[in-house]
């Protein structure tokens, strides 16, 4: 039964007092909303589920299980200093001896108590152990630790959502030098950040440090879910460089720097690209910026410098992103066009909406109406979506 129509059913339970009976919905609605997304919980008959807001701000399994695959495994301990729902938590723990789940609401730690129990059941060993605290309380008395694990909350006080590093809570630019003194020599740091972080203002903020920082932009089905900023003291092959990847096709991450993006030249498309390919990279790739070395590495060209959209005249296999086949191209439309198509819009004037309208196209069918600026002229491509083999 769907937690909509069970909350229509309070009469059958007059049994339950007010508080059970929220409690009841809240589970049916938690296991109804995260099932999907966390299939190992779903799968444990008793595992309980905080109220809905922490359900859809928690880490996902697949990103979960992403991030313990960057952590080496057989550490004796880390701390969740944000410990929240605690699948970040329960996933990392996997690989420590001993791991601290801190989070200040009182509701939570008692569910993550509850937890902890049953993921025992399941895993036969459970190294969790629950803190009802804040990070910075936790730290003052704490030892050293193999990993520090933060996700700041982005919220402020009056629950609008915020994206700078010194707004979010805890203030991990303030903490900065309190948590480096918390890590082993050979520790790390990883933080959990929004998808609209401003990448390079964040790692120029936390630079100070003697810290090595490198960078994952995660996707999920083109759907960028996090940014990970990962802090070692000792430098490696992954040190400074940015890691683009959609975990639906992990196979096609795609790694680099910096200074390799600012030193790539840029090539912009031919005068005429009729019968040609269209390309647009993947999101975790445009939002990790690396919009001049796709052209380098795929041998394209990019339509325009604004224009994150490229083009050859040969299909380029396992393109990391979507791919079209242009079937027309011209600056203005023309009254015999089709009547439906999926229309998209890149650095052009109209929104989608707008060039829908103007020519009077219905939503969806098999065929592309993509405005965009090439080589500073708005342009109109028609094309159809190459699928991949």
């Amino acid at each position: 039964m769907q937690v909509h129509e069970l909350a229509l059913q309070r009469n059958k339970y007059k049994h339950l007092t007010d508080d059970e009976w929220r409690w009841l919905l809240q589970q049916v609605e938690g296991r109804e909303r995260t099932a999907d997304k966390l299939p190992s919980f779903a799968a444990i008959e008793d595992w309980w589920y905080p109220v809905r807001l922490s359900c859809e701000q928690c880490s996902s399994e697949m990103t979960a299980r992403y991030k313990a695959s960057l952590i080496a495994g057989g550490q004796k301990r880390m701390a969740d200093l944000t410990g929240g729902y605690g699948v970040d938590t329960f996933f990392l723990s996997e690989l420590f001896e001993h791991t601290d789940y801190v989070e200040q609401n009182a509701e939570l730690c008692r569910i993550a108590e509850h937890n902890k129990g049953e993921w025992q059941k399941v895993k036969g060993e459970c190294s969790i152990h629950v803190h009802n605290t804040s990070a910075e309380d936790f730290l003052a008395s704490a030892g050293t630790c193999d990993l520090l694990f933060i996700d700041p909350a982005r919220r402020d006080s009056y629950g609008g959502k915020v994206f700078r590093l010194e707004d979010c809570t805890p203030n991990v630019v303030e903490l900065l030098p309190t948590l480096l003194t918390h890590l082993t020599p050979e520790g790390s740091l990883m933080l959990k950040l929004s998808p609209m972080l401003d990448i390079t203002q964040a790692v120029k903020e936390l630079s100070a440090s003697n810290i090595q920082w490198s960078v994952y932009v995660v996707a999920v089905k083109n759907e960028v879910k996090e940014v990970l900023l990962l802090g070692e003291r000792q430098k490696d092959e992954r040190a400074n460089m940015i890691t683009a990847i959609d975990l639906a096709e992990p196979e096609q991450a795609f790694v680099f720097s910096r200074e390799e993006e600012r030193e790539c030249l840029l090539i912009n498309g031919d005068a005429s690209l009729n019968g040609a390919y269209l390309y647009e990279p993947n999101a975790a790739i445009l939002k990790a910026g690396a919009y001049k070395l796709v052209v380098q590495r795929f041998g394209l060209q990019k339509l325009d410098v604004n224009t994150h959209l490229y083009a050859s005249n040969t299909l380029v296999e396992n393109f990391p992103g979507r791919v079209w086949q242009l079937m027309d191209e011209r600056t203005k439309g023309r009254k015999d066009e089709c009547m439906q198509a999926n229309v998209l819009t890149r650095n052009y004037p109209l929104t989608p909406e707008q060039l829908k309208k103007k020519m009077r196209l219905k939503d969806g069918g098999d065929y592309y109406l993509i405005g965009a600026r090439k080589n500073g002229k708005p342009t109109l491509f028609w094309a159809q979506r190459v699928e991949k083999s």
